[in-house]
């Protein structure tokens, strides 16, 4: 893993701060006590962090997360060459703010074939949003404000600043895995960092 500086660690646990209430809360997996966290940078239109979420999350998140080894934390950052990504992170945020971020995560990245060749991605948007559960004229409201872009803005200059320059790429109590790699990397990482913290402690 490439260690990360001293400002991104800082920059990144101010965005996942315990604040009351945590704004990052609903689209955080895991115990906030957990004694590792992981931030995944990611972007919805990128066909690897599709792969990584179809692939790898589940495994992570059954010996990991619901573990309560690790708490994992959501951090947007479309990219350039995604031009649908932006809205897709909005309107996932829209989701968050009724508490329906992980069933709106899950299903962008499911039929991500479908509304990321879209010109117009606004209306398959808002019925995956009907597909979460969320209440269709909150939802409606406030996607078609823009309500929520500023925080994917916000967003993606913390993960820039924290050393993202790709997706997915995941910063792990100080430094970074780029890339989405198999649930092995993964449980090498976590399990030695793991037994360095719960050692220690």
């Amino acid at each position: 893993m490439r260690r990360g500086s001293v400002l991104a660690a800082a920059l990144l646990t101010l965005a996942a701060a315990r604040q009351a209430p945590d704004p990052m809360a609903p689209r955080t997996k895991g115990r906030a006590d957990a004694p590792v966290t992981v931030f995944e940078m990611s972007d919805f239109q990128c066909p690897f962090c599709r792969m990584f979420a179809m692939n790898t999350m589940p495994a992570l998140d059954s010996e990991y997360v619901r573990t309560g080894k690790v708490r994992f934390v959501y951090i947007n950052m479309p990219l350039p060459q995604h031009p649908n990504a932006p809205a897709a992170a909005a309107a996932a945020l829209c989701a968050a703010r009724q508490h329906k971020f992980w069933q709106m995560h899950d299903l962008l990245f499911r039929n991500q074939d479908t509304w990321a060749r879209l010109p117009y991605p606004r209306a398959a948007l808002l019925a995956l949003g009907d597909s979460a559960g969320v209440n269709h004229a909150a939802f409606v409201q406030c996607v078609t404000s823009g309500a929520t872009r500023a925080e994917v803005d916000e967003d993606a200059r913390r993960a820039h600043q924290a050393g993202g320059r790709s997706t997915p790429t995941f910063y792990i109590e100080g430094g970074l895995l780029e890339g989405a790699q198999p649930i092995d990397v993964f449980r090498s990482v976590l399990d030695s960092i793991y037994r360095t913290k719960t050692t220690h402690s």
